[in-house]
């Protein structure tokens, strides 16, 4: 096909809405992608928000939700006009994504009951530790069934009007086709999935539901949350009222069916084709987390361990580290200050090439520097609370590239200490997939982190798309599986002629990573000190 014959195909598919739509609300930034036929990326857009701390909960407001998704949607168009000469009016299907976990709870009349308590927040202590208790099953603070038993230990006053909770994807799909349901991926960060039905497990339902009518609660699990679905399940089709909400101006259709919503981890999973047994995915950003689908259930239960699925319901270990490389983008914001105010100024994707090379250049234990990059409370590593350090002692070698070297081996040590607890399961892993805007840079990340996990770790031509393309991609998969396993057909239509960069682990690098990890554990004990003075 020639150029001008490709370019006329591409118009026709957006012209004639057979394009797809993947939304993912992630932590700092909207995005939106509109793919066409193999998966190709025709246009996208973002919009970046933030979440606040607001009465000691960690929050976004609904109508910042509704803002940030127009404005990418917006963007998404009108990149796709600039590009190809068309603006869509519709798509073949759609999916939604976005952050996981957090309590998202509504009355009978769909109104709010409080504000959005997402994944980073640390406040139900009590709750997650009686429920792993209880269920045998590890139940981590930001899962939602945590959120909502915590209040009732609170006794709060909503829940004498609790309709419906769900997830922050789950919300989005309710309101933009009528419908209560969610990914399996999405709700086994709400609640255990049963491996064989991929339904709520029935037998844990029955143990709450008794819990909580101990605590003169009339509340049902199963009618309280959405209803699981696999990938490519019908999940409802865009009704008028979502479709304004899409694009206030009223060119959308109504009508484009849509996929089951979605978690992070699960566009994760599929963004890297890290769907398989024996394979897994690190996604770096504002929190980092480690996914790897299992082979067989594990033996135990770890509190450090998560117990999720793939969008296809496939049991997966995890590791979840609520602070990840936001550190990371402080500095190059420092930095690019620095360059600014001696007269060089620099783009701040120039300062992170530049700081990440230099890190290259480091020692392999990072010259004795030690970095903490807790600003969030994080369970892995028993802190209630974040405090960013630096530490390092008279003898280290203060350096631009050893900085830089300590600061990345400091995002990944809460995972790597993580990670240790699979291998201690003989949990099975070829190859870890990495996706996330640090691994933008060449060899750098992707190189320190084989050394954090002893894995050899691969990076792929569509790792750049992210979560909101992997959503997309749930999409193709709802109107094109055609019966296939949702393995299958990433394999075959979407990942057969993808390139992937791969490096493994050295020996240097290795046992320089892991003498950090030995200073990082031995001093976390002024960590916590920091978190107890400084407030």
């Amino acid at each position: 096909m020639s150029m001008t014959q490709h370019a006329s195909a591409t118009a026709a598919t957006l012209a004639d809405g057979n394009a797809r739509l993947g939304i993912e609300l992630g932590s700092t930034r909207i995005k939106a992608v509109i793919v066409g036929g193999g998966e190709t990326t025709l246009a996208t857009g973002s919009a970046s928000w933030e979440n606040r701390y607001v009465d000691q909960t960690w929050t976004y407001s609904l109508d910042a939700v509704w803002q940030g998704i127009q404005e990418a949607y917006a963007v998404a168009l009108a990149d796709a006009e600039r590009r190809h000469g068309v603006r869509p009016t519709g798509f073949a299907a759609i999916g939604i994504s976005a952050m996981m976990h957090g309590y998202l709870p509504f009355d009978k009349h769909g109104r709010q009951l409080v504000p959005f308590r997402t994944w980073r927040n640390t406040s139900t202590g009590r709750a997650a530790a009686e429920l792993t208790d209880l269920l045998e099953y590890n139940v981590p603070l930001r899962w939602s069934i945590a959120h909502l038993y915590q209040a009732v230990l609170d006794d709060e006053p909503h829940l004498s009007e609790l309709d419906f909770c769900t997830t922050l994807a789950g919300y989005v799909h309710w309101q933009l086709t009528g419908r209560k349901v969610l990914g399996v991926g999405d709700a086994s960060g709400m609640f255990p999935i049963d491996d064989i039905s991929h339904d709520w497990d029935p037998g844990r339902l029955t143990k709450v539901d008794d819990l909580l009518a101990r605590h003169h609660t009339t509340l049902r699990i199963e009618e309280v949350f959405p209803r699981p679905l696999d990938a490519g399940r019908a999940a409802g089709t865009l009704t008028i009222e979502g479709a304004l909400l899409l694009d206030p101006s009223g060119r959308l259709e109504a009508g484009t069916p849509l996929c089951p919503p979605e978690g992070d981890a699960g566009t994760g999973m599929v963004a890297t084709n890290a769907v398989a047994p024996r394979t897994g995915n690190v996604s770096v950003g504002t929190s980092i987390f480690a996914m790897v689908v299992l082979e067989r259930p594990l033996a135990t239960v770890h509190t450090e361990i998560d117990l999720v699925t793939t969008p296809a319901g496939h049991q997966v270990a995890m590791v979840h580290c609520n602070n990840g490389a936001s550190e990371l983008g402080s500095w190059a914001d420092l930095f690019g200050d620095f360059a600014r105010r001696i007269g060089v100024p620099v783009d701040q994707d120039a300062v992170f090439a530049a700081l990440l090379g230099a890190a290259l250049e480091g020692e392999p234990d990072a010259g004795g520097l030690l970095a903490y990059n807790a600003l969030a409370g994080e369970p892995v590593i028993g802190l209630d609370e974040g405090r960013p350090m630096i530490v390092r002692t008279p003898g280290s070698a203060l350096t631009l590239a050893n900085f830089m070297r300590a600061q990345i081996y400091g995002s990944f040590a809460a995972l790597s200490l993580g990670m240790r607890t699979l291998t201690a399961q003989d949990v099975g892993l070829d190859t870890m997939y990495a996706h996330g805007g640090v691994f933008r840079t060449a060899d750098v990340a992707q190189r320190f982190l084989a050394a954090a996990i002893d894995t050899q770790v691969a990076v792929s031509a569509t790792a750049g798309e992210g979560g909101a393309w992997g959503m997309a991609v749930l999409a193709s998969y709802l109107i094109n599986g055609d019966g296939r396993s949702l393995e299958t057909f990433l394999a075959d239509d979407v990942f057969a002629a993808v390139a992937s960069n791969t490096i493994a682990p050295s020996d240097e690098d290795v046992a320089g990573y892991r003498g950090y990890l030995e200073r990082y554990e031995a001093g976390l004990a002024a960590e916590r000190a920091a978190v107890a003075v400084l407030r």
